[in-house]
């Protein structure tokens, strides 16, 4: 016999711990069932550091991360717990926008400046510049892991209830308002540790990243998702007392000196652990199960590359290889959108992660028939198409 639970959040990480937080504080009964342990480092929300830039020029988006800032802010009054950390980013390079992102910030309650290169080197030494750069010094770092375990605790705080061990390995819909879970509980290496059991639920919420497609495919009809499994590095600083400000840097591909550039280049400092410097949205196809393979160094020849020409401020030859996943649209855009019972959030594409409150919320209005931005919708137009080339 089913278990009936008003809401049933899938997936826990920051996306579906975010939705359950919300859900919960407008007295929804919620529960969240996660896959893996608390902290994990599968998918795509674990690790100390992720970028809060503010780089944006659409009116949709920076509505969203000037809700999403406040969020943040009422997140660690709640919890406690420091997450944003306003060390400003720096974007820099060949992106004809940046005029208009400093134009338009300002609007959203952001402030925005563009400086000649040389200034930009004497404010930041450990970075080289030959573009003038965009600077956002409300924009930041967030702590991944401390967000997960916050968004979390507060959900719980609010009355959800968090499970951990407990993998959904099907999904049904019933009805418009009807749908139904299977749930086996896991160890800790993820083998099966129980029978299964069957939940049923008025709204259901599905946040799972790479598993998106294997799990929530059946039940719906989702545009392509494409997995890819990243592998940015932390540098040694030179000067482990500097303070960095995360950064973007955006390659001329028809400018032979940038033919080594798979794609453009992030960084944020990780306190103890280096610079973070990767490229965005350049890594293999992976299956989010699989193993991660053993890293051939050599192929980090091309980061090293990057560090050694543009970061004067790091260490090229000292690294530690990182990596996470990107669950990726055709066109970038998110999947935030309800069918009948089925909330899904996916396709984050390497940039989510800064709008992980106001997804939360969104995922929740969405249980309550309020619609979010329709470019973030399951439209056929969506569903089809070539993949962009990857760099």
């Amino acid at each position: 016999m089913a278990t009936f639970i008003d809401t049933i959040v899938v997936g826990g990480g920051a996306m579906g711990s975010a939705a359950a937080w919300q859900l919960a504080g407008r007295g929804t009964e919620v529960a969240l069932f996660e896959r893996f342990d608390p902290g994990h480092t599968h998918g795509a929300s674990h690790g100390r550091s992720r970028n809060f830039n503010l780089a944006y020029a659409d009116p949709v988006h920076l509505r969203m991360l000037s809700d999403s800032a406040r969020l943040w802010r009422e997140l660690e009054a709640e919890t406690g717990r420091a997450l944003l950390t306003e060390t400003g980013v720096v974007s820099h390079g060949h992106h004809p926008g940046f005029d208009e992102m400093a134009r338009v910030l300002p609007n959203f309650g952001f402030e925005a400046e563009i400086v000649p290169p040389a200034e930009a080197e004497a404010r930041w030494p450990g970075i080289r510049f030959d573009q003038r750069a965009l600077v956002v010094p409300q924009a930041g770092r967030l702590d991944a892991d401390g967000a997960v375990a916050a968004l979390q605790q507060a959900a719980a705080g609010r009355g959800a209830v968090v499970t951990h061990r407990s993998r959904v390995t099907r999904i049904r819909v019933l009805g418009d308002d009807r749908a139904a879970v299977e749930v086996t509980p896991q160890d800790a290496q993820g083998d099966p540790a129980g029978d299964a059991e069957l939940f049923e639920c008025r709204r259901l919420v599905v946040t799972l990243g790479g598993w998106t497609t294997r799990l929530l495919g059946p039940v719906l009809v989702l545009p392509r998702l494409t997995v890819t499994r990243e592998e940015p590095a932390h540098f040694r600083p030179v000067d482990d007392t500097a303070v960095w400000p995360g950064f973007n840097h955006v390659p001329d591909l028809g400018d032979g000196r940038y033919g080594y550039w798979p794609a453009p280049i992030y960084g944020v400092q990780t306190p103890g652990e280096g610079i973070k410097v990767g490229w965005h949205g350049a890594g293999p196809i992976t299956d989010p199960d699989s193993p991660a393979a053993r890293t051939d160094r050599r192929r980090f020849a091309p980061l090293q590359h990057y560090v050694r020409e543009w970061l004067p401020g790091a260490d090229p030859s000292d690294f530690a290889e990182i990596s996470c996943t990107y669950t990726s649209t055709r066109d970038s855009a998110f999947v935030i959108d309800r069918v009948g019972p089925v909330a899904v959030g996916a396709g984050f594409s390497g940039h989510g992660f800064k709008f992980v409150p106001v997804v939360g919320r969104m995922l929740a209005d969405l249980t309550e028939g309020i619609r979010a931005p329709s470019i973030f919708s399951l439209k056929p137009a969506r569903r089809s198409g070539p993949q962009p080339a990857r760099r």
